[in-house]
């Protein structure tokens, strides 16, 4: 398996999430209050979720998991292999939905889940990172 690949995207993710921390206001206010702000935390929200699925994508193909059906069977896999964990693989599957919210605005976006997301679900990302740093050591 092309570990240091894996590790690239892993680093990146941290990256958006890094960024997502410094960007993102502390009072709901604040966030809609200002435009720029709003855009810029749903854009790196959604890098940061494609982040994730890429490295679900890589470790897929890399253990050669077969070919997935579509995003939600990569997770199903990665589960299955006990790459994650069923939590973890259904939050990813919460995640690429939230993803699908941004990125094709199904109706509008509400600005007060994107900023509860920001400020309570940011570290599912940091479960997701401990659990594929696990397996790659195991593997």
């Amino acid at each position: 398996m092309n570990k240091e690949r894996i590790l690239a995207k892993v680093d990146e993710l941290e990256g958006y999430l890094k960024e997502l921390r410094t960007v993102t206001p502390e009072r709901f206010e604040e966030y809609v209050g200002s435009i720029e702000k709003r855009r810029g935390c749903e854009r790196l929200l959604h890098i940061a979720i494609e982040c994730a699925i890429d490295i679900c994508g890589l470790i897929v193909t890399r253990l050669r998991l077969g070919i997935p059906a579509d995003e939600r069977d990569l997770f199903k896999k990665l589960s299955e292999a006990e790459i994650i964990s069923e939590g973890m693989a259904s939050k990813l599957s919460k995640m690429r939905a939230f993803r699908n919210i941004l990125v094709h605005r199904y109706g509008a976006v509400d600005d007060e889940l994107v900023f509860k997301v920001l400020k309570k679900n940011l570290g599912d990302f940091k479960k997701f990172k401990r659990e594929i740093l696990d397996s790659l050591q195991r593997i």
